[in-house]
């Protein structure tokens, strides 16, 4: 459990957020730059102290200006990930790796040296020096070095921003394992949507200092006051997935959702994998009745719950079809299917117009 609440001015700039997650997940703060989520994630490990508020970790508390409560970085157990890996350039990759873990009293210890590596594939690095590896692979050292402090909480501000696009791909699937594979809170910094979409469980909006919204990352995306803030043009809705099946000749993958299945372009995952999906509205048609000899693979049953004025001349209509849906059509759309909140409806939705990323 991740319980923070804090306050800080600094110069004619205050951070004030007060967010809350369950369990071992990924919360991620997210807002453009300079809106203070590396400051906050400092007053977690302990680098800045807040004006006034209180973090708890796991039950245990970090900080409490009330209770006068402030335990030093070394007493907070925090595992921290930079930007840059800030690997130890005369010391092997074993070296690196150990060299926080040494540093733990062994009762402390819940994180094994073999269970890292293997995880994050770098066994065959151990033995090398940083000046030998890409920019990814030091990342994954620099990962691997903060899990065997076995911290309480794993922060990591923008951790893959000075990678490129091969380098992230390479690194993301292994920090979208960390939180289920060692039950760990991990507070994650980010101005990456697409980052956010494959790694977090809950989002942090922040915009100039102030938290201004927080919720699961479905609920969020499908908020349009949100929209000017998370910086999406279109605005959709994200649906949670799980791959139910492949089918190789239709080229198709099935992944069941809350309301039914959708059908996407196969994709390169094992059945049971958890795929989070994003529809953009300007992707989604709504019919009357459920069309026949029809190209378009997802045609799911929902019913109509809002109708709102959109961008320019159009319109948004929100859906329900299990789960939050979006569509964007024309007033002359509407005026024909004469469309009211509670009709029932049918959306209408390409396979190849839903965009997706691993959980």
């Amino acid at each position: 459990m991740l319980d923070v609440c804090v306050r800080r001015r600094q110069g004619n700039f205050t951070v004030d957020a007060t967010f809350r997650s369950e369990a071992a997940c990924v919360t991620a703060l997210f807002g453009r730059s300079g809106a203070g989520k590396t400051s906050i994630i400092n007053m977690v490990a302990g680098l800045v102290r807040p004006d006034e508020g209180h973090i708890i970790v796991g039950g245990r508390c970090l900080f409490d200006s009330k209770s006068t409560i402030d335990l030093p970085p070394e007493k907070r157990r925090v595992g921290y990930v930079f930007q840059e890996g800030r690997l130890f350039p005369h010391l092997s990759v074993r070296s690196n790796l150990t060299y926080g873990m040494r540093l733990t009293p062994k009762p402390e210890r819940y994180v094994e040296f073999d269970q890292v590596v293997n995880l994050l594939g770098i066994d065959h690095l151990v033995d090398r020096r940083p000046a030998k590896l890409s920019g990814g692979e030091k990342q994954r050292v620099a990962i691997g070095r903060a899990l065997l402090t076995s911290p309480s909480v794993l922060l990591m501000d923008e951790p893959l921003a000075s990678l490129d696009f091969a380098r992230k791909a390479e690194v993301l699937p292994f920090i979208a394992r960390l939180a289920g594979e060692f039950s760990l809170p991990i507070l994650y910094v980010s101005h990456s949507l697409e980052e956010i979409l494959n790694l977090a469980d809950v989002m942090v909006v922040l915009d100039s200092g102030r938290a201004v919204a927080s919720g699961t990352i479905e609920e969020l995306m499908s908020r349009r006051d949100l929209q000017s803030l998370t910086g999406y043009t279109d605005c959709g809705a994200v649906i949670s997935t799980v791959v139910e099946s492949h089918h190789e000749a239709a080229g198709l993958s099935y992944l069941r959702f809350q309301g039914g299945v959708l059908k996407v372009p196969r994709l390169d995952v094992s059945i049971g994998s958890r795929v989070r999906v994003r529809i953009e509205a300007r992707n989604v048609a709504i019919a009357l009745v459920s069309p026949e000899q029809i190209s378009v693979q997802n045609i799911l049953p929902g019913t109509v719950e809002e109708i709102t004025n959109g961008n320019g001349s159009l319109v948004d209509v929100r859906l329900d079809i299990g789960c939050p849906l979006l569509a964007r059509i024309t007033p002359m759309a509407l005026s024909t299917l004469d469309l009211k909140p509670g009709m029932r409806v049918f959306a209408i939705i390409k396979s190849v117009a839903v965009s997706h990323g691993i959980l």
